[in-house]
């Protein structure tokens, strides 16, 4: 039998469910403005009621959300990670490098994967390098964001080491740094913001140099 109880709940879930999409859609809203506010005037200039009224928000509802300005610059910098799509870039590179056993496509892959992520992440990163030194929050994630981008190297170094396709002698830490060397954001910020390369070829760039820089040349490749 239909009972009233039924309906108020189920009145109440669909109520929960809309309150939540509202304030998903708000929290993106807050994410895209500040992503553009921040990276138009910098870190310092770009204030929180300046972020509440370009977004339509109260000032209270960012302070909720993310806690002040360097939260949100931690939720814009993560969300930039992310990539495009729904299942975010690092573990869509981690499925490939796991499944794919040809060390060039794998570095290839990578290559792909600059070409989605690079322009995302590095305006934000680097608005992160500028803000460090004035904010210490915000020098508490440049530490993170650095520490995690080594770490990120080191495992894509470690597949390559374990597999014994590196070039003959490379040791594991020297391909770590080569790989943290030209994942770093001021070199996309040399070739592609101040040069003008396309992103593309910046990523073929990349790609070219890590093959020959970490592995044996074709002829010599180890299967």
């Amino acid at each position: 039998m239909y009972r009233m109880n039924d309906r108020v709940n189920s009145q109440r879930r669909y109520n929960a469910s809309g309150r939540r999409d509202r304030a998903e859609r708000t929290r993106e809203e807050i994410i895209d403005v500040g992503s553009d506010l921040f990276l138009a005037n910098g870190f310092a200039a770009t204030t929180v009621s300046t972020i509440a009224n370009a977004s339509r928000v109260s000032e209270e509802t960012i302070y909720k959300s993310f806690g002040g300005k360097a939260g949100l610059v931690r939720a814009i910098w993560a969300r930039a990670l992310q990539g495009e799509g729904s299942v975010p870039a690092e573990r869509r590179s981690d499925v490939m490098r796991a499944t794919e056993q040809d060390p060039r496509e794998v570095i290839r892959g990578w290559g792909e994967f600059i070409i989605e992520v690079a322009p995302r992440a590095v305006p934000i990163l680097l608005l992160i390098k500028s803000a460090a030194a004035s904010d210490s929050q915000i020098a508490e994630l440049l530490a993170e964001v650095d520490h995690q981008r080594l770490a990120r190297m080191e495992d894509n170094a470690r597949t390559l080491h374990d597999r014994r396709q590196l070039r003959t002698g490379m040791s594991l830490n020297e391909a770590r740094d080569i790989l943290w060397t030209y994942s770093a954001p001021e070199l996309f910020e040399l070739l592609v913001g101040r040069r003008g390369w396309s992103v593309e070829r910046f990523a073929a760039f990349v790609t070219d140099q890590l093959i020959s820089a970490l592995l044996p040349p074709a002829s010599n490749a180890r299967i």
